[in-house]
């Protein structure tokens, strides 16, 4: 029997964000940033490629570190490499395609985009170059970030670029040309010199050679969205293309920044109709919800689609440790329907499994697809020291954080047969094993308006002295649904041991089949949960 597979389907202490899923050779390929745990910035390690058999996407193993910063020409100036994306050349060799960018983004607008080469798709890269134009300069035509690469039956595709609204918002605006030269790197005249714009995604074609311009860039989509189907959808950053069948799917991250849209055309560089959001990391937009409504902590998302065996997919990523700095890469199933259309899809714990997940045995808490307080805040390049529900770790230990009275956890979808009891791994919150940020603090102009909505102080365990006030988990089937179960917290001695807590199920509470869990915490001490356990009849 195939192990199983939970979200994220990667170890809890990997962080892959930015995921390009990519079928090699029977093998599905993920590329992406690398995050640190915990970190403090943007993509701190180097390029770590996972991969499993096409078969069995429950068996990822590590390929390694596959490139190093250090390799690039700008390290150290620029330390960190951001979101990445491979493909195999002409040559049948692999080409590996990302950008430069410093401590919390800056300059990461400003750099060429560089090119490695390898001869196997998980092998040691070697840097080979920059994108240059024919005459050999470098290729710096719009805004060269996030780069994504199709091999379009033998024409090699390159796209990339960002968006930012001031230029139609505020035409002719002085301070748009300063923010816009601050932000690009480039002087005045050259921003008044594109015929439409520097912002939006674009396109240009590349020589067999893989780094030689032989198309220069145009827009695929226009800059412009006011009265287009993508005004309420613009493209943000988080370029990706895909060909099914006869049509072409851009994939993108608009400016709502936690949903990945897709616009479809029946050419690769031209006339995209936007199609609709395939997945958001807070659940917005299923069954209407509103972004104040978000069912996690939303923030900056990158990923694309694959088909695998039939099945096609969507890889994103979610948002751990209060922070944009910490991702951690998921994936669902999706439908491409007849008509061609993507219908938006809910966040799963079990996404890449075969089905839902055996409602038995022990689960990692931190697969747990919603974590919400009822005012979860969206991240914008920061570190939120504010207390919320978190997905975080101490050492080697790794829980869900901070939950307060009221926190709702989501887990989607455990096939339940015979189930008796269901308990928690848990312990009240500390000042001893409460998760203290000791990185640089970061709260960027956005994040900054986000916590003006929470009245919470910076994140402080309650030292009341309420031993024996304990809490307790309600558990349903639906969000709003009858409670099936309840489970009691106790105590530890330690506060760095942990407890299992179960709570019976009454007969007939819960009839055999699918079920998705919530469970409901209530007390006045706030706990850490580690584990879900199911038990059966004995």
């Amino acid at each position: 029997m195939k192990k199983q597979v939970f979200n994220p389907f990667l170890p809890l202490n990997v962080c892959i964000p930015d995921g390009e899923p990519h079928l090699f050779d029977g093998r599905v390929y993920l590329y992406g940033s690398h995050d640190h745990e915990g970190g403090w910035t943007f993509c701190m390690e180097d390029y770590e490629v996972w991969s499993a058999p096409e078969d069995d996407l429950s068996d990822w193993r590590c390929e390694g570190i596959t490139y190093r910063a250090s390799q690039d020409p700008a390290y150290p100036e620029r330390k960190y490499m951001y979101a990445p994306d491979v493909v195999r050349g002409n040559d049948g060799r692999y080409y590996l395609y990302y950008c430069m960018s410093g401590d919390y983004g800056v300059g990461g607008y400003t750099q060429p985009i560089s090119v490695a080469v390898c001869d196997t798709p998980a092998g040691k890269y070697e840097y080979l170059g920059h994108v240059q134009n024919p005459d050999g300069s470098l290729m710096m035509r719009y805004v060269c970030f996030d780069p994504a690469v199709l091999n379009d039956n033998g024409v090699i595709r390159l796209y990339y670029g960002t968006q930012y609204g001031y230029e139609e918002s505020n035409p002719g605006e002085e301070w748009v040309l300063k923010t816009e030269q601050d932000m690009f790197g480039r002087t005045r005249e050259e921003i008044l010199s594109y015929p439409d714009s520097i912002n939006g995604p674009v396109t240009l074609v590349l020589e067999d050679d893989m780094l030689t311009v032989k198309e220069p860039p145009r827009h695929v989509i226009p800059y412009k969205v006011k009265g287009t189907s993508f005004e309420e959808h613009p493209f943000f950053e988080a370029s990706s293309m895909r060909k099914v069948g006869d049509k072409y799917y851009f994939v993108y991250s608009s400016w709502q920044n936690h949903e990945l849209c897709y616009a479809v055309s029946d050419y690769p560089d031209r006339d995209f109709t936007f199609g609709g959001t395939i997945v958001s990391n807070g659940d917005v937009g299923i069954n209407g919800r509103k972004s104040d409504d978000k069912l996690n902590m939303t923030g900056t998302t990158h990923g694309s689609i694959i088909e695998v065996k039939g099945q096609w997919y969507v890889f994103y990523h979610r948002l751990t440790h209060k922070s944009d700095y910490s991702r951690q890469a998921c994936a669902e199933k999706i439908t491409i329907e007849p008509d061609g259309s993507i219908r938006q899809v809910e966040i799963t714990s079990c996404g890449l499994n075969d089905g839902p997940l055996r409602g038995e045995g022990t689960y990692p808490a931190g697969i747990c697809c919603n974590l919400t307080n009822g005012r979860m805040p969206h991240g914008c390049n920061s570190v939120y020291p504010i207390a919320f529900p978190n997905i975080t770790n101490l050492g080697e230990e790794r829980f869900i954080g901070e939950i307060e009275d009221g926190t709702l956890i989501g887990y989607k979808y455990f096939d339940c047969q015979g189930l008796s009891a269901i308990g928690v791994t848990a312990r009240y919150e500390t000042p001893e094993n409460l998760v203290v940020f000791d990185g640089p603090a970061r709260i960027d102009e956005r994040s900054a308006e986000e916590l003006e909505k929470f009245t919470a102080p910076a994140a402080e365990a309650d030292a009341s002295g309420e031993e024996d006030a304990e809490g307790w988990i309600d558990i349903s089937t639906s969000m709003d649904g009858p409670v099936i179960c309840r489970i009691g917290i106790h105590g530890n001695p330690n506060p760095l041991g942990w407890a299992e807590c179960f709570g019976l199920l009454e007969e007939g509470a819960l009839p055999d089949g699918v079920h998705a869990f919530f469970l409901r915490y209530h007390g006045k001490r706030k706990i850490q949960l580690k584990e879900l356990h199911f038990k059966g009849n004995e």
